[in-house]
């Protein structure tokens, strides 16, 4: 999750299709580079099973000189070693 995050900050699109589940991996990103990105808080990690976690997180940025925030539940699963963001839902 930490590693996605910095990601957006950083505008790393390779680093973020790589984490991306292939099932549900989209072809391209187009990220907002007007998008000033203020910090992740990580609320909670629920381990499913030794496969499957869920992570729930409130991340914070700015946009236009507004304040946002993006609260997510976040599924990822476990193939090859290696964790793999699958999707999330918005709280």
């Amino acid at each position: 999750m930490r590693s996605r995050y910095t990601a957006f900050v950083r505008g790393d699109e390779a680093h973020l299709l790589a984490t991306w589940h292939p099932s549900q991996r989209p072809a391209s990103l187009d990220l907002d580079g007007s998008v000033k990105w203020l910090g992740l808080e990580v609320k909670r990690h629920i381990p499913l099973d030794d496969t499957h976690a869920e992570v729930e997180f409130v991340a914070r940025s700015r946009v236009q000189g507004r304040g946002q925030r993006l609260h997510e539940r976040s599924r990822f699963v476990r193939e090859n070693g290696h964790w793999f963001y699958v999707d999330g839902e918005m709280k």
